[in-house]
């Protein structure tokens, strides 16, 4: 730990205040950050860095915000970057880059239970604090300090049991995910065909792609399948956003409904709107804001990191005009 970068612990604890103000709608973000502003003379700032997989999506917009937010009030620098798609080995070679580059902590999205291993314990070897976010290694071992991110199987079995409840006994749907190999989708998908399977309800899965136009073509081509399915559901944003997509334009009069996970602007549309019945919200701003604060404490004064649960709030029709301001702002 380098105490000439120690900062006032007030103005962490403040930033952190923040965060938590700014999910209810609160926005006292400026006054934070002047309140955080390095001191004249300061020493290099710390320098943090995310690594994640599918880069370029549309859910890592608040990830990025809350990363960005969060640095700018405490004083230290954060940059993000990541692969195009699910390519693990090419993940694991950015926080061995990374460490070569010194940066003071990493938050890695961490999508396979074992293949980044081997690199955590790394940086752990090197003193480099790493903590999770948005995907965590629950199933094996693994060294990183901690993790910041929705408990998916759980949020999973809240979908599925959700949708029980709408869904007849012994029907057949269309289940998606979209992309392969991503633990977070694993475990979601796995949550949710337990709790319908108790119903004898019976699932074709597919992969859409990541994203909602890719999506979209590959649910229509599904739903035109099997007219028999009436019934969407999905594990992340790209196949949900798809999904309400493709019913809204071919399948309403079919009365195909879809329910999935995330928010954007069109997801929370297509939930006005009836063609999605309901979507969970894991809250992504914080999983990029919890990690600069927790990398920060670490680093300034030795406060281990804890993990923690970013939640699964389930967003219906009733809620869409509350939240939509926030999702259009990039905080939810």
């Amino acid at each position: 730990m380098n105490s000439s970068k120690r900062r006032p612990l007030a103005a962490i604890f403040l930033a952190a205040s923040v965060a938590g103000a700014a999910a209810c709608g609160v926005y006292v973000l400026a006054a934070a950050a002047r309140g955080a502003e390095p001191a004249a003379g300061a020493e290099a700032k710390l320098k943090f860095i995310f690594i994640t997989t599918c880069v370029d999506e549309d859910f890592f917009k608040p990830v990025k915000k809350g990363m960005a937010d969060a640095a700018r009030m405490l004083g230290v620098e954060a940059v993000f970057i990541g692969t195009p798609g699910v390519d693990v080995k090419a993940q694991a070679e950015m926080v061995r880059q990374a460490l070569r580059d010194g940066y003071d902590g990493i938050a890695l999205n961490i999508i396979d239970p074992e293949a980044f291993d081997a690199v955590v314990q790394e940086a752990r070897d090197r003193g480099v604090p790493l903590v999770a976010f948005n995907v965590d290694d629950y199933a094996t071992p693994n060294a990183r300090l901690s993790a910041v991110c929705q408990r998916y199987y759980d949020a999973g079995r809240t979908v599925g049991r959700r949708c029980a409840e709408i869904i007849p006994a012994g029907s057949h749907i269309l289940m998606t995910q979209h992309a392969a190999g991503v633990s977070a989708l694993d475990d979601r998908l796995r949550g949710e065909q337990e709790e319908l399977g108790r119903r004898g309800i019976t699932w074709t899965t597919a992969v859409t792609g990541n994203t909602a136009a890719e999506s979209a073509e590959v649910v229509a081509r599904e739903l035109n399948k099997n007219p028999r399915i009436q019934f969407v559901v999905c594990t992340g944003q790209a196949d949900t956003e798809g999904a309400g997509l493709a019913i809204e334009a071919h399948f309403r009069e079919r009365g195909v409904v879809a329910v999935g996970f995330d928010l954007t602007p069109e997801i929370l549309r297509l939930v006005k709107a009836g063609i999605i019945r309901f979507t969970v919200d894991q809250q992504p701003y914080i999983q990029g804001f919890y990690p600069v604060i927790q990398l920060t404490l670490y680093q300034r004064y030795g406060i281990l990191p804890a993990s923690m649960d970013a939640g699964a709030a389930v967003i219906t029709r009733d809620q869409v005009d509350s939240v939509l301001k926030l999702t259009e702002q990039q905080y939810r």
